[in-house]
């Protein structure tokens, strides 16, 4: 119904809708403020977002020093005598929830926004049609996400061959052993060192049943030079022989 937009709320902004014709995908990129719709409220910040169906009035103000960066666009679902049901299915209750994984939702945004001006239709589409799922199916509550504990756990899953220590996980985190341990086994549920196993059999399944490799190559790739010490530890995570996920 509009080109996604992207827009710097001036000092003296504020929004109080007139009862919307149709849907509004509306996400906070930057900024501070206030969000109401009826008797709701919710506090404004990066990673806020909603989704407004037909009869929605939301009302908005937000805090000049810190103006909000928004990146909106308004669509329809389906055919007119299908308008309700779409509305149902699409508009979540509440209408709003926080993205914890932002740099994901700008980088849709962006890519929704140049698809759309260079006509790729349909490539738009799929961009919101994802932004919709990520409002839906996000924790209405607050972030729990360690990112410092994230990004390091990612890269134990990226590169699980290589030769970590507990040590050198701590310092990618910035943080003292003793904190990094607690922090993420508190983020994850288990060790670093439990985790590295997991994610070296994770890989080792990957290899054994898609890359034709033998369980002597496999064991090798990740770093093993016990062959039946590998067997045990794939036996006592996935209740499997190597040789029978081969």
């Amino acid at each position: 119904m509009s080109a996604p937009t992207f827009w710097r709320c001036e000092p003296s902004w504020s929004w109080t809708s007139r009862p919307l014709q149709d849907h509004l995908l509306w996400c906070v990129l930057d900024g501070r403020g206030t969000l109401q719709l009826g008797n709701a409220t919710q506090e404004l910040h990066p990673g806020v977002c909603a989704v407004f169906q037909p009869g929605d009035a939301p009302r908005a103000t937000h805090d000049p020093h810190r103006r909000l960066l928004v990146f909106g666009m308004h669509f329809e679902t389906a055919q007119a005598a299908q308008a309700a049901q779409a509305a149902q299915a699409v508009a979540p209750d509440p209408r709003w929830a926080e993205v914890h994984d932002r740099e994901f939702l700008k980088i849709l945004a962006r890519t929704s926004d140049v698809a759309y001006r260079g006509r790729r239709t349909r490539q738009a589409e799929l961009c919101l049609e994802q932004l919709i799922t990520l409002i839906r199916d996000a924790d209405p509550g607050p972030a729990v996400t360690d990112i410092a504990i994230d990004d390091v756990a990612r890269q134990l899953r990226e590169d699980p061959s290589r030769s970590w220590t507990v040590a050198e996980m701590a310092r990618g985190a910035a943080l003292s052993r003793a904190q990094f341990t607690r922090r993420f086994v508190a983020q994850l549920g288990m060790s670093p060192a439990q985790y590295l196993i997991q994610a070296r059999i994770d890989r080792a399944h990957q290899l054994l049943t898609e890359s034709g490799m033998t369980v002597t190559e496999t064991a090798a790739a990740l770093g093993y030079t016990d062959v039946p010490y590998f067997s045990r530890q794939y036996k006592q995570r996935t209740g499997r022989s190597p040789s029978q996920d081969r």
